[in-house]
């Protein structure tokens, strides 16, 4: 898309802000004005150590994996186009089901190998699992007690990765304490926390992506967070981990993915399969869910990336085999930043796994639960109990209790677990399984992938499409997004170094620009020229929310643009996250969010009451679920998938 270089609107700006940010008189060096900087020695553009372009059959080319992406905004006119592209005459290469951490990372790898690419999602980006995590980048440090070296050492690769290269303005280290109860837990303790340090260093190539770990006494564990009860300790470890906004992660591998050519289309779901005689799966029929009308996408490839609705997918093709997906709810609880006096987070082994208090600029999350879940899953959801384990957890080492009067946010996801349901005799030809996560063919043409966790989804991704191409063709056309930023990533750490200079030019607090850094990264320079250029200046894009003036108005503006925002939950949920950060889930905030919205989405009075409506329902019937003490009576008051 955009191969004229010009056609699209918001690219001249983001082109002259790209070359303040990375300025070169160099004509060897290609900037591209959508965060990815693709430099190119004596040839065309490239992206990383991208193969020669080379047909795997015969039959239509793969795209050229040399062509520069020009322009990453996902819109309701982008969607519309890449709908009619992948249910064109050319077909795909590949086509991904599931528009998670998992689909979305897919997407990227077949991208940047050059495939032709699609990627649907009958929901928004991130709408299921993706969005509720613990919002953690790391190794895994209970796997390594569970003597999982190679699952923890791939994980801590891929952490050091996030925190360096692909995406260093959204994955931010993050100190923990590993309270210690007895003198005698330091020793073990520390061979186990070093070998996770030893890990990390050894999946970096030896460089220091996050600071070794630290061993204090109680007067040092008491310095560092006040609020620890350390009267019961001998003492504490500190160690290094790292967070992520995830379901901005997602967001961002899908616009990094379009930049290269893939066709992504939200809210388009798969109501079957094309097959042949043979139940050789040539692609899939979807539905547009915001228009209604049907579409036959032609693919070589499908991968079913669904996470809980894996085999609601795979059942479309076939019901003789393929990967059988359990699901289990984990639950957070979100308190505001003054409930606890800490500097770093906590982490502690329970009776059933671990749990984390995680500190974000705002406020602290806390979980999380494991139990499982046999109900709808569209509609995971905490219950009174879930809470109170939460709490009780947390209580165990704090000073100071905190009490559901503290609490501020309350959300539930549900990660898929796997449970192998394959045709006879295919085990050993057509499967992959590792610790984490699986891959296997369900019939001819169709791969499936579950399971995982979201900081290797990398790696996951790339299994996938090495199985979905086939031994011969992924030598052919290998992994290359090793080294490859997300947008908004490429330029992070130069625009990083002159954030007191842009807050002193727009007279805001360095907190302001450090949170705008953080979240779109190089592209901030572009938001930023969004407010100075805002053909209606009543927008006031450049002032906070009233309710929420963390954020500024052009943020919600920037969601509808550039990430797809098309209803008031995808600006609450995903994007200005006041779902997961006020009592009321943001719902104070609608009007002035709903303001912003209407013109860019030309919202009628009537839509934007309904889109308001719809939210207060929401919210009313969460918090109604949330005094049951279980899931089923908690689930009864959910009408819609939340």
């Amino acid at each position: 898309p955009g191969a004229d270089g010009e056609a699209r609107s918001g690219r001249a700006a983001r082109a002259r802000w790209a070359a303040l940010i990375v300025p070169s008189s160099d004509p060897s060096m290609h900037i591209r004005a959508h965060g990815l900087l693709i430099i190119s020695r004596g040839g065309d553009p490239g992206c990383g150590n991208l193969p020669s372009h080379t047909s795997p059959t015969d039959e239509e080319p793969l795209m050229n994996a040399r062509n520069a992406p020009e322009d990453t905004a996902l819109t309701r006119e982008q969607r519309a186009t890449a709908l009619e592209g992948m249910s064109g005459t050319k077909g795909l290469d590949v086509l991904v089901v599931g528009g998670g951490i998992t689909g979305a990372g897919i997407a990227l790898d077949a991208a940047a190998r050059g495939l032709r690419t699609g990627v649907v999602e009958m929901g928004d980006w991130a709408s299921g699992t993706s969005a509720w995590s613990s919002k953690l980048i790391h190794g895994g440090l209970r796997y390594l007690y569970q003597l999982d070296v190679a699952l923890v050492r791939e994980a801590l690769a891929e952490r050091g990765r996030l925190l360096t290269t692909t995406a260093p303005h959204l994955v931010k280290a993050q100190p923990f304490l590993w309270p210690l109860k007895h003198h005698y837990e330091r020793s073990y303790s520390a061979v186990g926390v070093g070998m996770y340090d030893a890990l990390a260093l050894a999946g970096s190539r030896g460089r220091k992506t996050v600071p070794i770990q630290r061993h204090l006494g109680r007067k040092g564990t008491s310095a560092l967070a006040p609020s620890l009860d350390t009267s019961g300790l001998a003492g504490s470890i500190r160690f290094f981990d790292a967070r992520v906004d995830d379901a901005r992660l997602v967001i961002d591998l899908v616009r990094t993915a379009v930049g290269l050519g893939a066709l992504a289309a939200n809210r388009t779901k798969v109501t079957g399969f094309i097959t042949d005689e043979r139940g050789h799966v040539h692609g899939a029929r979807v539905t547009d869910l915001a228009t209604g009308q049907t579409h036959e996408i032609r693919a070589k490839r499908t991968i079913n990336a669904a996470g809980v609705w894996t085999e609601d997918v795979q059942d479309l093709a076939t019901n003789a085999g393929g990967l059988k997906v359990l699901a289990s709810k984990g639950i957070h609880i979100v308190v505001p930043k003054e409930a606890i006096d800490a500097e770093t987070g906590v982490f502690l082994r329970t009776e059933k796994s671990v749990l984390f208090i995680i500190p974000w600029p705002e406020y602290w999350v806390i979980g999380t639960t494991d139990t499982p879940w046999d109900l709808d899953v569209s509609k995971p959801v905490a219950t009174a109990a879930d809470i109170d384990y939460i709490l009780e957890h947390a209580n165990s080492v704090l000073s100071q209790p905190i009490t559901r009067d503290d609490i501020i946010g309350v959300y539930a996801g549900l990660r898929p677990l796997l449970q192998p349901k394959l045709k006879p005799g295919a085990e050993s030809a057509s499967t992959k399984v590792s610790r984490e996560h699986t891959v296997t063919r369900v019939a001819p043409g169709l791969t499936a992938i579950a399971g995982g966790k979201l900081t290797t989804y990398r790696v996951m991704a790339s299994d996938a499409v090495d199985h979905a191409l086939g031994e011969a063709l992924s030598h052919a056309h290998p992994c290359v997004t090793q080294e490859l930023p997300l947008v908004g990533a490429a330029g992070y750490h130069a625009l990083a170094k002159r954030a007191g200079r842009i807050a002193s030019e727009r007279g805001w607090t360095l907190e302001r620009v450090t949170h705008l850094l953080d979240r779109y990264g190089d592209e901030t320079p572009a938001l930023l020229a969004s407010i100075d250029n805002a053909d209606d200046p009543e927008a006031r894009l450049g002032e906070p929310l009233a309710e929420a003036p963390t954020y500024l108005r052009a943020e919600v503006a920037w969601a509808v643009t550039h990430e797809g925002a098309e209803s008031l939950d995808d600006v609450l949920l995903r994007r200005v996250r006041l779902d997961l950060s006020r009592r009321d889930r943001g719902l104070a905030a609608a009007d002035e969010i709903l303001a912003i919205m209407a013109p860019l989405l030309n919202w009628s009075e009537k839509d934007v009451a309904a889109q308001k409506e719809a939210y207060a329902q929401r919210v009313a019937q969460i918090a109604a679920a949330e005094s049951e003490l279980t899931d089923a009576a908690a689930v009864a008051h959910i009408t819609e998938p939340i």
